[in-house]
């Protein structure tokens, strides 16, 4: 368990722990609370004890575009500054059906889609996670466990009018559509999680603020220390008008081709590449600052994107193109030819995960049963 942060004792924020705030805020949509997670860091640094550092992901779905790997790269960012990165596959929480952003309720997978979908997902997750440092965790260890009885008193820890504050069950309720009885589970379970895993910090989607602050109430409510949470926003598609989606068409799959992948990060637009500079790019924020400096001050910002572009190839193939093709009228019309020999990828190949000891736990050893409250 935690131990709790007094006011009163306030730890030094020396410079290193103020430039890995700045690693971890660049890009975010909210950080909650900032002043709460610095102390956790200067308490890391003190003891020398890795935070926890949570994304729970469910394996709705065989693949992955770019856009799905914004929450992925800053993970990452958490991992290489030395912290403790738990991949959490939610195969648990799939058979529910997350209803976050949704206006009808989500259908449930089969075990056999989640598992299948459950090892496709972790191992696009190793081109950008190093799995050899990353404790891979699935939600059914604890929440099977539960039982009905545990699952009962888990849900009097929390009221319906809290539940209905968010804003998709809000619409649902206001427009009289159907809102299911499991699905008022679904962030009791994901908030569960963090209780069960002792989080430091959890990430999600912009989508997934409510599911996050459900955990840190339940984390107090087991006398932990509360976990901070962090939201990063969509991304923006090929387009740069709407979220990168399949159904819009405006996505790069970390399945493409090469020259595909490449062609398609060169057709954006000069703005929408600062922004995925912030999102997918793991360059330092110096770096990032004094190229757009030198963008702004006459330098050709096809460069800027020839760079991010081979950087997000090399993520997820070891050929990349080691020069950017000529563009026939514009930026815009680039479509990438990649040639056979090029530098080796900076980050890892998918390898063996590490799993955690705690994977192999006996049931009594995680968090007890919730007991009902007066």
């Amino acid at each position: 368990m935690s131990e709790g942060i007094e006011v009163a004792k306030k730890l030094p924020v020396t410079d290193d722990i103020r430039e890995a705030m700045a690693t971890i805020r660049r890009g975010t949509d909210s950080f909650l609370i900032e002043e709460e997670f610095e102390q956790k860091l200067a308490r890391s640094k003190a003891t020398g004890k890795p935070l926890r550092c949570k994304l729970g992901l469910d394996p709705t779905a065989p693949d992955i575009h770019i856009g799905h790997t914004v929450v992925l790269n800053k993970l990452r960012q958490l991992q290489d500054l030395g912290h403790q990165v738990i991949f959490l596959v939610g195969d648990f929480t799939a058979a529910i059906g997350d209803p976050s952003g949704r206006n009808v309720t989500r259908p449930p997978l089969s075990r056999e889609q989640i598992t299948a979908n459950a090892e496709t997902y972790l191992a696009q997750a190793g081109h950008v996670l190093d799995l050899d440092k990353t404790e891979v965790r699935y939600n059914s260890e604890w929440s099977n466990a539960l039982g009905s009885v545990g699952l009962i008193q888990l849900a009097s820890r929390y009221t319906l009018a809290r539940l209905l504050e968010r804003e998709d069950f809000a619409k649902r309720y206001a427009e009289e559509l159907p809102i299911a009885m499991h699905e008022l589970l679904y962030p009791l379970m994901q908030g569960y999680d963090s209780v069960a895993l002792e989080a430091d910090l959890e990430l999600g989607g912009s989508d997934q603020r409510f599911n996050l602050l459900v955990g840190r109430e339940l984390q107090r409510q087991y006398g932990q220390e509360p976990q901070c949470i962090l939201t990063m926003p969509l991304l923006v598609g090929l387009d740069g008008q709407v979220k990168m989606s399949k159904s819009k068409h405006n996505y790069i799959g970390i399945t493409d081709e090469p020259n595909d992948m490449f062609g398609k990060v060169m057709s954006i637009s000069d703005t929408l590449m600062w922004d995925w500079y912030d999102l997918l790019s793991l360059r330092p924020n110096d770096e990032i600052a004094a190229l757009k400096k030198e963008c702004a001050e006459g330098r050709n910002p096809r460069d800027a994107k020839v760079m991010l572009a081979k950087e997000i190839v090399a993520r997820f193939h070891s050929a990349v193109p080691p020069t950017a093709p000529k563009p026939n009228s514009s930026t815009a019309s680039v479509r990438a030819r990649c040639p056979p020999k090029s530098p080796k990828s900076p980050f890892p190949r998918v390898r063996k995960a590490f799993r955690s000891p705690a994977c192999s736990r006996k049931r009594d050893s995680f968090p007890p049963r919730p007991t009902a409250t007066a």
